[in-house]
């Protein structure tokens, strides 16, 4: 794996344009700038790996455009040492960036495929903060739990009761897309055992969030 002044090159302007697309947390743009995101993707992309587009990992999934990693990651407002749990690992490439804005991720993919190549790579990469988990992102992941932030990759028709009762409170934040064709991106707050404010945003097409798992053929 090489990173070389030219991926860095593109990955500069790929965040100028995030800049000027919206995106004006500096720590993300940071992160989105430090991790190269050609590691993710399948060399037949690598050309077009800092276009602000979404590629195709295999088993039916997709990395997600560098503006919907940067937009979510800056409605989770991450600090230094917090918990969070990512629902849908895919390439691995979200949680790498939570880890650099310096989150202790807790990340579960339903894809044993992407779970073994994600858990590699990230290890391969020096992510010690990262802990990969395969199982059903919809019940979320209550052994660790309470988290901090929870972020969802993937498009659920509703918001998982299970996800909402693993937030922290006061304070714990959950960001995710909501909807059928089309999904609404909610930033859901804990604000007491019993109390949540629900914050409805942009919208965003992801692919569809899915119980169950699927194991390797």
């Amino acid at each position: 794996m090489t990173d070389t002044y030219r991926h860095k090159g593109l990955r500069k302007r790929m965040v100028d344009a995030l800049r000027q697309r919206g995106i004006q947390d500096e720590a993300v743009l940071a992160a989105i700038a430090a991790v190269p995101r050609h590691f993710f993707l399948d060399r037949a992309f690598e050309e077009h790996a800092y276009e602000d587009k979404p590629f195709p990992i295999g088993h039916d999934q997709t990395i997600s455009q560098p503006f919907t990693v940067a937009y979510q990651s800056a409605l989770l407002d991450i600090h230094a040492r917090e918990k969070v749990l990512e629902i849908g690992t895919g390439s691995g490439y979200q949680a790498a960036i939570l880890a650099v804005l310096g989150a202790r991720v807790y990340t579960i993919e339903r894809q044993e495929g992407l779970y073994f190549q994600a858990k590699s790579l990230l290890e391969r990469m020096g992510f010690s903060t990262i802990k990969c988990f395969f199982g059903d992102g919809t019940k979320g992941l209550a052994q660790f739990a309470p988290y901090n932030k929870i972020i969802v990759t993937a498009g659920a028709p509703v918001v998982p009761e299970s996800l909402r009762q693993q937030l922290a409170w006061p304070a714990g934040i959950l960001v995710i897309p909501v909807g059928e064709e089309v999904q609404m991106m909610y930033k859901i707050t804990r604000l007491s055992e019993t109390e949540f404010r629900e914050e409805v945003l942009d919208s965003f097409r992801f692919v569809p969030f899915l119980k169950g798992t699927q194991k390797q053929k």
